[in-house]
């Protein structure tokens, strides 16, 4: 009897550390694929902001003050939207990656459960038995 019970905390042990582990993988996959976009989005903005900064640096009439002032708006606006739209993606990633690890969760609950069901079914007709 305790051999049986040692065999089903082991088992049970392993399903867990077998789910635990393929969802720590997907956590990691998706703070990799999030850092890659943030870190990309970043750059792209650094890129942009030195651009327009190097060509304010160059202004010396009021023509060019009015140029540099109209890429600044759009500066500006893009800016606003790629990081709107870096947010969305973020959040899409994050999304995918909670409904993964749930549905690993929801299957090393449903193993476990069937696990006991027959279990307790056997324990059940070998009572019954005698």
């Amino acid at each position: 009897m305790f051999e049986q019970i040692n065999a089903q905390s082991v088992t049970l042990g392993k399903s867990y550390t077998d789910a635990f582990v393929k969802a720590q993988g997907l956590a990691m996959a998706g703070f990799e694929r999030i850092t890659e976009l943030n870190l990309k989005t970043f750059e792209d903005q650094v890129k942009a902001s030195v651009d327009f900064w190097t060509q304010a640096v160059e202004v010396r009439d009021l023509e060019g003050i009015k140029t540099i002032s109209q890429k600044g708006a759009q500066l500006a606006k893009e800016s606003a939207e790629k990081l709107y739209a870096n947010g969305q993606e973020v959040f899409g990633v994050s999304l995918k990656t909670s409904e993964a690890i749930g549905a690993i969760a929801k299957g090393s609950f449903e193993n476990t459960n069937e696990t006991f069901a027959k279990q307790a079914s056997a324990v059940t007709k070998a009572a019954g038995a005698r």
